[in-house]
């Protein structure tokens, strides 16, 4: 018989909302010990028609490990990301949002809409969580980006020992980030649930370059409950390259305010 892991069980939206749809839970078994495991492609993970698709996983399920093993990477991906792509085109189909880029929904977000912004949520946070990492990260950056991090933080081991804080303190599921704020600076934060940095409200808002999810999903089949484990094999893993990238592009661009969307 199939076992199961509770945070199969978990709900992809949190909070309960008027569209029982959206409130959908990721069910995943767990092999037993006599069944050989099969790794599906991240390549064949279809989102269903909608404004807004998954993005294509840049390197195999199997391409991280073992700091982020293959079966987690799957699940991940193909389940819990892929049902958040699908709660987020249905939570935007009746609303202005449906011609806007993920980055204007969520400047423009009512935060008391609870499945678009669980959702919006969820969606952008992947898609930046997937682009953080990649098999030949690791390392420290280089160029501007390292030169920032030693001027905002004193040093890329003081940052470190930041985000490793803002990550292991953030209380239940969240994310942990750094981001470039309003005034250019680089800063590291951390959010509850789907909640990010472009969201009104945001305690520290601004533009995310990196982003770790600390879901009890994206690490308890490797690593249980020792999440700080789970921080370390991340930074072994870090795209520097493609965070350098984001903080270039913020940087040159101004703070960015809420765009009314077109009604």
């Amino acid at each position: 018989m199939k076992q199961f892991l509770f945070w199969g069980l978990l709900a992809v939206s949190l909070h309960s909302c008027n569209d029982k749809k959206l409130t959908e839970v990721v069910e995943v078994p767990l092999p037993a010990a006599e069944e050989k495991v099969t790794l599906g492609n991240p390549d064949d993970v279809r989102a269903d028609p909608g404004p807004f698709q998954t993005i294509k996983l840049p390197y195999s399920y199997d391409a991280l490990a073992p700091n982020i093993d293959a079966l987690t990477m799957d699940i991940h991906y193909s389940k819990h990301y892929l049902t958040y792509t699908n709660n987020f085109n249905r939570a935007v189909e009746t609303t202005i949002y449906q011609k806007s880029t993920i980055e204007e929904v969520l400047a423009n977000l009512d935060m008391t809409n609870t499945a678009l912004r669980n959702n919006a949520g969820g969606y952008y946070n992947h898609n930046l969580f997937w682009e953080s990492m990649s098999p030949d990260g690791g390392g420290e950056p280089e160029g501007p980006l390292a030169e920032a991090i030693i001027k905002n933080f004193g040093s890329f081991a003081e940052f470190k020992t930041a985000f490793e804080s803002a990550a292991s303190r953030q209380f239940g599921s969240g994310w942990a980030w750094l981001i470039v704020d309003r005034t250019g600076k680089l800063q590291v934060s951390n959010t509850p649930n789907q909640d990010n940095p472009m969201m009104p409200q945001a305690l520290v808002a601004g533009t995310p370059i990196l982003a770790l999810d600390v879901w009890e999903h994206a690490y308890y089949l490797n690593y249980q409950y020792r999440r700080k484990k789970y921080i370390d094999g991340f930074f072994k893993v870090i795209n520097w390259e493609n965070v350098a990238r984001k903080y270039e592009a913020a940087t040159k661009t101004a703070a960015p305010s809420p765009r009314p969307v077109a009604q």
